[in-house]
């Protein structure tokens, strides 16, 4: 054989060699079809969720959905949903509408509660063909989700003024800085940054920047810094390539993670989900409360991206890790090729044409 000869014979094994990275090993039985919970929430929800539906018969990924009746109009959860819920470990969900003022609690905080989901996790990034303002993003915000301001604790002290209790406690700032921490680390995240506003807020955010450093000692090889967040705000729209990791308390983090979503794209691309120890809730990755316009339930082109990207992230935690990779890889394609999008990424396309791309580009 001439050395011309062999150099191609190499090259053709090593192409053949990189088509596939090093496979993943199951454990016996974990090919069994999953149950998981299924909200379909209020608004553009049935319609996004029945999108992660149709594309996961298509897969033939081993779940399968319970479905609950549940609005955000509702006075309390209804019953068998939590029970639904803490036997199957996982829910996908819509948005669930949370209604302003009246005294009524917002469905999706109870939620949490109730289930001690405690961390939410919003990944916002720049989607190859998507154009944005900036490029080089992909920031994951960490948002502490059972206490701060929506502890739910007011009260009228005399008509006319009402008084509303910030609460910050120890283990729950410990518990999602260690999350955030061991986040990174697990990703092969380089930089932690907590938000606060502890030049204020001495006490209340003062625990909870304490705690950070505290848990920043544990992890020598992370970067570790700190941000008042009104600067933040102001440096996510400067230069949102700078972050990487963002741990916060609650209100802060809602606010951060919906500023980092529009920056990388909108929130109809940006997936999410919330989880405690025992269970975890994947649903669009900012605005929960978001149940999107009339006008995109009424003609059928609400955005189902980032509910795919949201049920690909439950894929990976059902530890489904191939049907989460072609899952994200057929919907990363159908937005890099530009053909098929909804109107709020500057196309005509309606949901189902999208679900259908996503399905025909499938591996």
């Amino acid at each position: 054989m001439s050395r011309r000869q062999s150099i191609s014979l190499l090259k053709n094994l090593g192409s053949r060699i990189q088509t596939r990275s090093v496979t993943y090993m199951p454990r016996p039985g974990d090919g069994k079809p999953r149950p998981v919970t299924l909200i379909p929430g209020d608004g553009i929800g049935p319609l996004v969720t029945k999108a992660v539906e149709q594309v996961m018969e298509a897969m033939h990924a081993p779940v399968y959905f319970e479905p609950f009746d549940v609005h955000g109009d509702m006075k309390s959860l209804p019953e068998g949903l939590l029970e639904s819920i803490k036997k199957n470990k996982v829910c996908l969900k819509g948005g669930l509408k949370t209604p302003v003022g009246g005294g009524v609690s917002s469905l999706n905080v109870n939620l949490r509660k109730e289930l001690d989901l405690f961390a939410s996790l919003v990944n916002c990034f720049n989607l190859p063909g998507l154009p944005t303002r900036h490029e080089n993003v992909d920031i994951v915000v960490i948002r502490e989700n059972t206490e701060g301001e929506y502890a739910g604790l007011e009260h009228e002290v005399v008509p006319g003024v009402v008084e509303s209790l910030k609460v910050i406690t120890k283990f729950c700032s410990e518990r999602i800085a260690k999350y955030a921490f061991e986040y990174a680390y697990l990703n092969n995240r380089k930089k932690v940054t907590a938000v606060h506003k502890a030049n204020i807020m001495k006490l209340a955010d003062g625990l909870f920047l304490e705690s950070c450093q505290e848990v920043a000692k544990k992890y020598p090889s992370i970067a570790y810094n700190e941000m008042i967040v009104d600067n933040c705000c102001m440096q996510l729209v400067a230069r949102p390539e700078q972050f990487d990791v963002m741990v916060t308390p609650n209100l802060y983090g809602n606010l951060i993670a919906n500023t980092a979503a529009g920056i990388a794209g909108g929130t109809g691309v940006m997936p999410g989900g919330n989880v405690g120890a025992e269970h975890a809730v994947f649903e669009q990755g900012a605005s929960a409360g978001n149940v999107g316009k009339a006008t995109a339930e009424e003609q059928k082109n609400a955005n189902p991206v980032a509910l795919l990207l949201s049920s690909a992230m439950m894929l990976r935690h059902l530890q489904f890790p191939s049907f989460a990779d072609r899952l994200e890889t057929a919907v990363k394609r159908v937005i890099s090729e530009g053909k098929c999008r909804t109107e709020d990424l500057g196309g005509k396309s309606t949901t189902q044409e999208v679900v259908d791309a996503v399905i025909a580009n499938l591996d």
